[in-house]
């Protein structure tokens, strides 16, 4: 009988051998000083660093706050008048708290205050269990959608509509004109579209944003921003660590706190504010 043939690799084959593993990597937002440095390292954007020994956090290494965390966590060690930045972190990790430190970073691009706000909003809407029977929607003009309760979502498609939270890591949204969205609670997000509306949090690591005229965005707590896109609105922070930035006519942002920032980019505006390392500017 005969005996099946086995083929033997020549030297002109090449043998196959498995892919190295990928180096994990971890997106990250990270803050810095005005000139970009970070406890006295310079950084650049576009660059890539490494740092040998053993990685501790508060010990050593390239420290930033994961995406995973709420995009405000990096106002708890720098203040809002900081320069931010996504980065990528890599090699050998440690984590402590909403922190993360790594032996290498690459500094992929600059945040503004704006795009870290837009970040905390996707942060709270992507954490909704839209499963929940909590989830309340309404599609039209003079509508209300409320929730009471942690994890919740309320949504006004129309005009002079309201959704109101009452609860922590919900997120009320208005598309229309003079509507308000207003949240009671952690890490909740209030936006509006349109004009003549009002964004309102009470509590922590929140963000009320209006894109529109005639608008009003408020904040009462730490960690919170509050952005208007458009003419004639007011943006107001009250505590630590927050922003109010308005872009457009005749604005008005305010903040009564330490380590605050309240920007005006337009004609007509007013920035103030009341308490220590804050910064107001006006262009």
């Amino acid at each position: 009988m005969a005996k099946a043939a086995t083929k033997k690799a020549t030297a002109n084959e090449k043998i196959a051998k498995p892919e190295p593993a990928s180096e994990p990597v971890v997106q990250s937002i990270k803050a810095f000083d005005a000139d970009l440095s970070c406890r006295g390292y310079k950084f650049e954007i576009g660059k890539s660093y490494e740092v040998s020994g053993r990685i501790e956090t508060c010990a050593n290494g390239f420290h930033a706050c994961p995406e995973s965390e709420h995009p405000f966590s990096v106002f708890e060690y720098y203040p809002t008048t900081s320069r931010f930045a996504l980065v990528s972190q890599a090699g050998a990790t440690h984590a402590r708290g909403d922190k993360l430190a790594s032996a290498k970073i690459t500094i992929n691009a600059e945040l503004s205050l704006g795009d870290l706000t837009k970040r905390a909003i996707d942060w709270v809407l992507s954490r909704i269990d839209k499963t929940i029977p909590q989830t309340t929607t309404n599609t039209g003009y003079r509508s209300a959608a409320t929730n009471t309760g942690n994890q919740s979502a309320a949504t006004s498609t129309g005009d002079r509509s309201a959704a109101t939270n009452t609860g922590d890591r919900s997120a009320a949204t208005n598309t229309g004109d003079e509507s308000a969205a207003t949240n009671t609670g952690d890490r909740s997000a209030a936006t509006n579209t349109g004009d003549q509306s009002a964004a309102t949090n009470t509590g922590y690591r929140s963000a009320a944003t209006n894109t529109g005229n005639q608008s009003a965005a408020t904040n009462t707590g730490y960690r919170s921003a509050a952005t208007n896109t458009g003419n004639q609105s007011a943006a107001t922070s009250t505590g630590n660590e927050s922003a109010a930035t308005n872009t457009g006519y005749q604005s008005a942002a305010t903040n009564t706190g330490n380590q605050s920032a309240a920007t005006n980019t337009g004609n007509r505006s007013a920035a103030t504010n009341t308490g220590n390392q804050s910064a107001a500017t006006n262009t």
